[in-house]
């Protein structure tokens, strides 16, 4: 046994030294492994400006001949102007919303002026100006996001408020989960946005969004209705109360003239008359906030901000021909390189 002791720390000591040999091993596997993605990537960038390079003389004159042209056809073409509107949807009527500006664009695609006239109420020279529309989720800040994330957790279940925390609630958010849009419509005459409510006023009030508003005001009705009988109740017995204790002064005041001695003190019993001045305070509290909550949404739809008289001219990269020219031959030459070398490479494949 004295002879075996001292050969156990070396053994231990050859283990940890391959244990930290394969590890090592491991990470510069790794490493390498990285090395070899990053080199790789920077390999097909290199492969794929490489004719860019080899050709340089002719595909700058290529370029600079298509910016020249694009320009031109830029100073050609009549120009396109676009202006927003901001509204606030009410009673659903957002999911037509949505529906409709698909429905219209695909109308300006078509070149269906009669129809985009009667929708809009404009003439058809104004309705074939016309060039798309465009809907986006907001304007909103953060406390618009914070109040909608609120009215959201009132709206579900307590035990799924866990599942989903705020910022999971911002992230899967989309174009439906508000109730303010801004409409960007495009046009190549320069005054026909202000003319484009109509068709929107329209839009709004569809037959979902007037049931919507039926069932409402029904709510409402019957709510308001039930809070003032209430409080006529509640006005009765405060009268009935009064007259109690009015009676109950006269029979005390009576009582204490005919006694000679000292009065008799008595512990006063705790009235109600506060608590149907609370109760009453409640009532109307609650039958305001049903007026105000009528007044704040009795509309199909608010607008926020309106089109304006006169379009701005759009200046997006979209309508720069000089670089959208350029571009497009850049990507066609690199598609068509790789191209003639994947077919080179098949053919004389093996």
């Amino acid at each position: 046994m004295s002879e075996k002791l001292p050969q156990q720390p070396q053994n231990e000591e050859v283990d940890l030294g391959q244990l930290f040999n394969a590890i090592g091993r491991l990470f510069e596997k790794f490493f390498a492994f990285i090395g070899s993605i990053f080199k790789g990537i920077f390999s097909v960038i290199i492969y794929i400006i490489k004719p860019l390079i080899v050709y340089f003389k002719f595909t700058a004159a290529i370029f600079i001949i298509l910016a020249v042209l694009g320009f031109i056809y830029e100073k050609s073409t009549k120009p396109i102007y676009f202006s927003k509107m901001v509204v606030e949807a009410h009673f659903d009527s957002k999911y037509q919303l949505v529906n409709d500006i698909d429905y219209f664009n695909a109308l300006v695609k078509s070149n269906n002026a009669g129809e985009l006239s009667n929708i809009f109420e404009i003439d058809s020279s104004s309705a074939n100006k016309l060039r798309g529309f465009e809907l986006e989720a907001g304007p909103v800040t953060q406390n618009d996001l914070f109040i909608e994330y609120g009215e959201y957790v009132k709206s579900i279940d307590t035990s799924l408020v866990d599942q989903l925390n705020y910022k999971e609630y911002v992230n899967n958010r989309d174009l439906l989960s508000g109730s303010i849009y801004t409409i960007t419509a495009k046009s190549s005459k320069q005054d026909v946005f202000i003319k484009l409510n109509e068709g929107f006023r329209k839009t709004f009030e569809n037959d979902f969004s007037k049931h919507q508003k039926r069932i409402r005001d029904t709510v409402i009705s019957i709510e308001r209705q039930s809070l003032i009988t209430e409080l006529s109740r509640l006005d009765s017995i405060q009268k009935t109360y009064l007259e109690v204790l009015k009676n109950e002064s006269k029979n005390r005041d009576l009582s204490f003239g005919l006694n000679t001695g000292l009065p008799v003190v008595e512990e006063k019993s705790v009235t109600k008359e506060y608590d149907l001045f609370l109760e009453e305070l409640q009532i109307r509290r609650s039958l305001n906030y049903v007026n105000k909550s009528v007044l704040e949404k009795n509309t199909y739809f608010d607008i926020v901000s309106s089109f304006d008289k006169l379009g701005t001219e759009d200046k997006s990269v979209t309508q720069r021909y000089f670089i959208i020219f350029p571009i497009i031959a850049l990507i066609l030459f690199i598609i068509s390189f790789l191209a003639i070398k994947a077919f080179n490479y098949i053919k004389d494949y093996e």
